[in-house]
C-alpha cells in the first residue's frame, strides 16, 4: 500500500506540470516504484499456493501489468479512471429506479433530462434556471438551441454560475494538497 501511496504522491507533484514534464517525472520516479511492485508480485505469485486468492490476485495484476504502466508513457493519461467511475456511478445506482418510467417514450426523455442536468452540474450552473430557459425555448420553437449548450449558456449567464460550489471545490483541493504535503514531509524529510 505504501508503494501505491508513493505513486499517487508522484502524481500530485506532477499534476500542475505539462504533459511532457509529467511523462519525465513518471519515468524517473514512478517507474522504479512500479518495478518494486512488479518484483513483489512475482515473488508472491511464486510463493503462494496456486489456487489461493493471493496467487490469483498477483497473477491478475501481472497479467494487466502493461495496461497498468501505460500511464507512465504518456503524460496526458491519468494514473486511474476515478473521474469516469464517479461520473458513471449515478447511472449505475439509479439503473433499477429508472427501469419503470411509465412508458417506452419516458426512458429516452429521462435520459435527455439527466444529460442536461449532468452538463449543468459539470459546468457548475444552477440547473433549474438553465432547464427552465431550455423548456421555455423549446415551447416557443426557438431555433437558437446551440446557445443552450452548458459552456455557452454559462458564458451568457454568469449570474447563474454556482460560485460557492467552485469555492468549495477549491478549498477541498487545497486541504487535500496540504494533507499530502504533510504526509510527504513526514515520510521524506528534507
Amino acid at each position: 500500500m505504501e508503494w501505491i501511496r508513493q505513486l499517487y504522491d508522484i502524481e500530485d507533484q506532477a499534476r500542475p506540470l505539462s504533459a511532457d514534464a509529467r511523462r519525465e517525472i513518471r519515468a524517473s520516479k514512478a517507474e522504479p516504484v512500479l518495478a518494486l511492485i512488479n518484483a513483489r508480485l512475482a515473488e508472491l505469485e511464486r510463493r503462494a499456493l496456486p489456487k489461493s486468492a493471493l496467487s490469483k490476485a498477483a497473477w491478475y495484476a501481472r497479467n494487466q501489468w502493461q495496461a497498468l504502466c501505460r500511464y507512465t508513457d504518456d503524460g496526458r493519461l491519468s494514473i486511474d479512471n476515478n473521474v469516469s467511475e464517479r461520473t458513471l456511478r449515478h447511472q449505475a445506482i439509479g439503473r433499477k429506479n429508472w427501469m419503470f418510467l411509465g412508458s417506452r417514450q419516458a426512458g429516452p426523455r429521462a435520459a435527455v433530462l439527466f444529460t442536461i442536468l449532468a452538463g449543468a452540474k459539470r459546468h457548475r450552473i444552477e440547473p433549474w434556471t438553465c432547464l427552465r430557459e431550455l423548456l421555455l425555448r423549446l415551447h416557443d420553437d426557438d431555433s437558437r438551441l446551440d446557445e443552450m449548450l452548458p459552456d455557452r449558456w454559462a458564458a451568457n449567464h454568469p449570474e447563474s454560475i454556482l460560485t460557492y460550489r467552485l469555492e468549495e471545490s477549491r478549498q477541498k483541493a487545497a486541504r487535500q494538497r496540504e494533507r499530502c504535503q504533510r504526509r510527504r514531509a513526514l515520510r521524506w524529510p528534507t
